[in-house]
């Protein structure tokens, strides 16, 4: 069947493609890559994958794209479900006879909400979805396919076996060349990566158990389930020929830094292949794995450090102490190596006092850049179940993790500590943090060095400000 794998419009500069962090616009313009869609497409022959929000796209633009189209495979997530059923309504409407699927996590745990949510859709898939789909793309009938709930002739639900695992992540082919056949690099930006960057994946699955983490408690797992080493450099040396305006890739694995003799054995394959490259890693690396990974081209590390309290870190099962923290940031000052932390207000446990505690433990470790993010009880996580359980969470607010316009939004509530001053305390963070000489230096310096940075940084900052005042006007609506 002639597949289309989308990642459909929904809210404007919305990043659906954020695979295990938020989904939701974010304080500049920001997308990442869609590889799980992406990686599906490598499968199946003659597809195609469009990525809608970074191309600016409607959805008229999208349902004139998908004529022809036999089989529409859609990325949704919890808070764009209703909005991508709304499109797959319209495709339908332009297309009675197309087969239209849901994948992601949101359709692994509440299959059945999702096809009641979206009666245009057919099927949805209740774990890793590339076989699913590419055996649907073949033609198989729903019943004989793994990991799936469709809907029955008569209206009912069915669901077929679980989809195991895939352990033997090297029979994949290249998402590279996905990218270079339907996207277009220069459409994707992450703040504190070089433009453009291309980013994917060398495994799935993360050891953390931290409880408000989406895709490892949904999809990907508790196991670090790999690529091979060869398989991983062999493709960063296709990637180089590809692409050679990028200036960045960057590893989305959940911890690549979880196998470290690995991740070290990957480093000097880079380093022969002569990339720059950032990777996401706990806090936790020692000194001497860093300075291979330095030594081999590592520019950057983003770091979820989300809390300068020892007991929320207890609470959401981050399994960091915040002094191994805090000497795991000190020795990528010492190396050179920049760091992204990311933080999370609104945690359980959390108070004003803890708040403040963050914001001064993000000060003392310094990172080169920063994100703060409400806490997101996403469906299938401890943390959603545990915020049901205690009553931090009402009953209205339990979808409804972005606003109208797709900006994040506090849901959470705790005695002492109501949502709208967790959502207060997003902006302060970020202010109390960047508006200090240090950051502030830092981000001068940058722009007098490259005048292409220069552009960008101004842009960002317009963005920022401007987003940050329409959250305000939200938040008081």
């Amino acid at each position: 069947m002639k597949t289309l794998f989308l990642n459909p419009p929904s809210y404007e500069g919305f990043d659906g493609g954020a695979g295990s962090r938020y989904q939701a616009r974010r304080e500049v313009r920001s997308f990442w890559y869609p590889t799980w869609l992406a990686q599906a497409a490598a499968l199946v022959p003659e597809s195609r994958v469009i990525d809608a929000p970074p191309e600016d796209l409607t959805v008229d633009d999208v349902v004139e794209e998908a004529q022809g189209f036999e089989l529409v495979v859609v990325h949704t997530s919890t808070p764009s479900v209703a909005q991508d059923a709304k499109t797959a309504a319209r495709l339908r409407e332009a297309n009675p006879r197309l087969k239209i699927g849901f994948v992601g996590a949101h359709t692994m745990v509440l299959p059945e909400e999702t096809l009641r949510t979206a009666p245009a859709v057919d099927f949805v898939t209740t774990g890793e979805f590339d076989y699913a789909v590419r055996d649907i793309a073949a033609g198989r009938p729903f019943a004989e396919v793994r990991g799936l709930v469709f809907r029955r002739p008569d209206g009912g639900f069915e669901r077929t076996a679980a989809q195991p695992p895939i352990h033997d992540l090297d029979e994949f082919p290249f998402v590279t060349d996905v990218y270079a056949r339907d996207l277009r690099i220069e459409n994707y930006y992450i703040g504190y990566l070089q433009h453009p960057y291309v980013s994917l994946y060398t495994g799935r699955g993360c050891r953390s158990r931290c409880s408000f983490c989406l895709w490892p408690q949904t999809i990907a797992g508790h196991t670090y389930r790999v690529r091979s080493v060869e398989h991983v450099v062999a493709e960063m040396a296709h990637a180089k020929q590809l692409f050679p305006q990028v200036r960045e890739f960057f590893f989305d694995d959940d911890t690549f830094t979880d196998d470290r003799p690995r991740a070290e054995a990957i480093a000097r394959g880079l380093g022969r292949v002569g990339i720059t490259w950032s990777c996401n890693a706990k806090a936790n690396v020692p000194f001497e794995t860093l300075q291979v990974m330095k030594q081999n081209g590592l520019r950057l590390l983003l770091v979820g450090f989300e809390s300068g309290n020892q007991e929320i870190l207890n609470n959401i099962r981050k399994g960091i102490k915040l002094d191994r923290a805090r000497r795991f940031a000190e020795d990528c000052h010492r190396l050179g190596i920049l760091m992204h932390g990311t933080f999370i207000v609104g945690l359980p446990g959390e108070t004003p006092e803890t708040i403040e505690r963050t914001i001064a433990f993000a000060k003392e470790i310094d990172p080169y850049s920063l994100q703060v993010s409400l806490a997101a009880p996403y469906p299938g996580t401890a943390l959603y179940q545990e915020a049901q359980e205690q009553g931090w969470l009402p009953s209205e607010r339990s979808g409804a993790l972005v606003q109208e316009a797709g900006i994040q939004q506090a849901v959470l509530s705790y005695p002492g500590l109501p949502s709208a001053q967790i959502h207060e305390a997003l902006e302060r963070f970020y202010r109390s943090f960047y508006l200090r000489p240090r950051p502030i230096l830092r981000i001068v310096r940058d722009m007098l060095r490259d005048r292409e940075v220069m552009k960008r940084r101004l842009r960002e900052g317009r963005e920022f400000f401007s987003f940050m005042a329409q959250r305000r006007r939200a938040q008081a609506s």
